[in-house]
């Protein structure tokens, strides 16, 4: 192999497809500078493809409301098949089909072995935490490729036990290497159970995912909120309640005319720091959701915040927003004695289980969010029509391997 081509930012709004060279079995060299290891990665595996996802977190990204720079490979939503494994991989092979974390993880670290593996100590030198084609997150080239680089990947990768039955079942499992694990850690982490309440702020993919979630672990009623109507009807369509945030009037009354009472046992922001306040003409408020969430939440509730925030945002209203300082009403929480779970999701976590209950059927997540295929070269136009509010989750296809 000579060659590979992956997705990349090319300035706000505007990503292309650019040819790149094909995966090495190293690591980044910032990487192994920092950490004083060599940048020779046996533990490495090569990936061809199979499916790779446009995921919101990128749409940050290219709205230009980050600092990744021009020329930032993108894609961290990755499955693919094994083509080249190096000496030290002992327990995946060649023509393995895999789900991959998009959170990089040495397996050896501390927080490793205690299972947080979305803030791995060893993968970024600038923070806690490392992913694929990700501004401020090690320097690791992104999956929206024809081939990526996979480090420690017997501990990373997780394979499907039949080659056919994931290929059928491939829309459902190209979720799990982001959306479905980070939306039902959402909702786990807010506390949802048998029979509860939940609102969900933002019926974007993760909000769906988060929303699909609560079901199966057993929630009575799952209320997503969210401004497009296109996304609100696709929330229904799988039996959520909606609300439209669009229109004028506060959110706990829209709610108590659905429940009967103006509060929910769990809430969960699927939004981030892209927020907009709630009304017909309300524009941009980072913490809009947060304190939506927290004055519809029950006392003692659990506040599941999957949605993203950053510590630079160069696109923000004012100077603290653009430091990742924003108006939380914390006082109203504390009153309530609410708590919260922040941060990235340590997929590994949830893959495997997951994993199984899509195998068996139980879970049908690619329905849940809408995934439509499209071929690699369409990535920019998938690119656009996400911003633009599509009910859609782009599932990228660079082989032509999905049915």
């Amino acid at each position: 192999m000579t060659g590979n081509r992956v997705v990349v930012y090319k300035g706000p709004g505007e990503v292309a497809v650019e040819s790149v060279d094909y995966p090495k079995l190293e690591i980044p060299q910032e990487v192994a500078q920092h950490f004083g290891i060599k940048q020779a990665a046996p533990h490495a595996a090569i990936l061809k493809l199979v499916t790779t996802n446009i995921c919101g977190s990128d749409q940050h990204m290219v709205r230009g409301r980050t600092t990744a720079p021009v020329g930032q490979s993108l894609g961290h939503e990755i499955t693919g098949e094994v083509v080249e494994c190096g000496d030290d991989v002992l327990f995946v092979q060649e023509g393995d089909i895999c789900s991959v974390p998009f959170n990089i993880a040495c397996g050896r670290c501390r927080l490793c072995n205690e299972g947080k593996t979305g803030i791995c100590l060893n993968v970024n030198p600038a923070r806690a935490g490392a992913a694929y084609g990700y501004v401020d997150m090690g320097g690791w080239v992104g999956g929206q490729a024809e081939y990526v680089m996979v480090p420690y990947a017997d501990f990373n990768l997780l394979k499907f036990p039949d080659r056919d039955q994931a290929m059928e079942k491939i829309l459902d499992l190209t979720m799990l290497s982001d959306i479905f694990p980070t939306g039902y850690h959402g909702a786990y982490t807010a506390g949802v159970t048998t029979g509860s309440t939940v609102y969900v702020a933002g019926a974007g993919p993760v909000g769906l995912a988060a929303a699909h979630s609560a079901q199966l672990l057993g929630a009575s009623r799952v209320i997503v909120g969210d401004m497009v109507p296109e996304r609100l009807a696709q929330a229904a369509s799988f039996g959520c309640d909606t609300v439209d945030l669009a229109e004028d009037g506060e959110l706990v009354d829209k709610v108590e005319q659905i429940l009967g009472v103006p509060e929910v046992d769990a809430a969960i922001d699927a939004v981030g720091f892209e927020a907009k306040g709630h009304g017909a003409d309300a524009g941009e408020q980072p913490a809009a959701v947060l304190n939506a969430i927290m004055e519809l939440a029950a006392a003692g509730a659990g506040l599941g915040i999957p949605g993203l925030y950053v510590t630079g945002d160069p696109g923000a209203s004012d100077e603290h927003a653009k430091e990742g300082q924003i108006g939380v009403r914390l006082g109203l929480g504390w009153a309530k004695s609410q708590y919260l779970m922040t941060g990235q999701c340590p997929v590994k976590k949830y893959n495997r289980g997951l994993m199984n209950m899509i195998l068996a059927d139980r879970a049908h997540i690619a329905k849940a969010v809408n995934a439509q295929t499209i071929s690699l070269d369409d990535a920019p136009r998938g690119y656009q029509e996400f911003d633009a509010g599509a009910a859609q989750k782009f599932v990228i296809d660079p082989h032509g391997m999905v049915a």
